[in-house]
């Protein structure tokens, strides 16, 4: 179970930073929402790994500085697997969801939710782009095992 989230947080990494440099090469062309949305995909994972890590959380909508992407996209990756080698993945966390909430679910679950999250997010981000002729990335998992 650990070698496949790690195979599939490689993945999450690997688009998500692509994503990041098409946008930067394009960037007088990208309008607010995929702004948005690129840093919202990059908020939510280091939520879900704070969550888990008991760290301080980013706030869900939170705009970072566009040239601290690439870093922060890093440093989740980096968390991420530092969770997947020490943590027993059934363990159950509580956490609070930004709505005040409480739940539970495993680390399993809450890093397996984290890189689902990001996939659906770059299909948007993906629509954005063709709107605004840019060629999308073709980022389906598929893609990634045959390179």
């Amino acid at each position: 179970m650990k070698e496949k989230l790690i195979d599939l947080f490689e993945y999450t990494y690997h688009f998500n930073k692509e994503m990041i440099q098409l946008i930067s090469e394009n960037i007088s062309k990208v309008d607010e929402k995929t702004i948005s949305l690129i840093n919202h995909t990059l908020n939510a994972q280091q939520i879900w790994n704070a969550r888990i890590s008991g760290e301080e959380t980013f706030e869900v909508w939170q705009i970072n500085p566009f040239h601290t992407l690439e870093d922060i996209n890093y440093q989740n990756f980096l968390k991420s697997m530092d969770i997947i080698q020490n943590c027993d993945l059934d363990n159950r966390i509580e956490y609070q969801n930004s709505r005040g909430n409480r739940f539970e679910n495993s680390i399993f679950e809450m890093l397996f939710h984290a890189v689902n999250h990001s996939t659906y997010h770059r299909g948007q981000i993906n629509t954005l782009l063709k709107q605004n002729d840019i060629k999308p990335i073709l980022t389906d998992y598929i893609f990634y095992k045959r390179q």
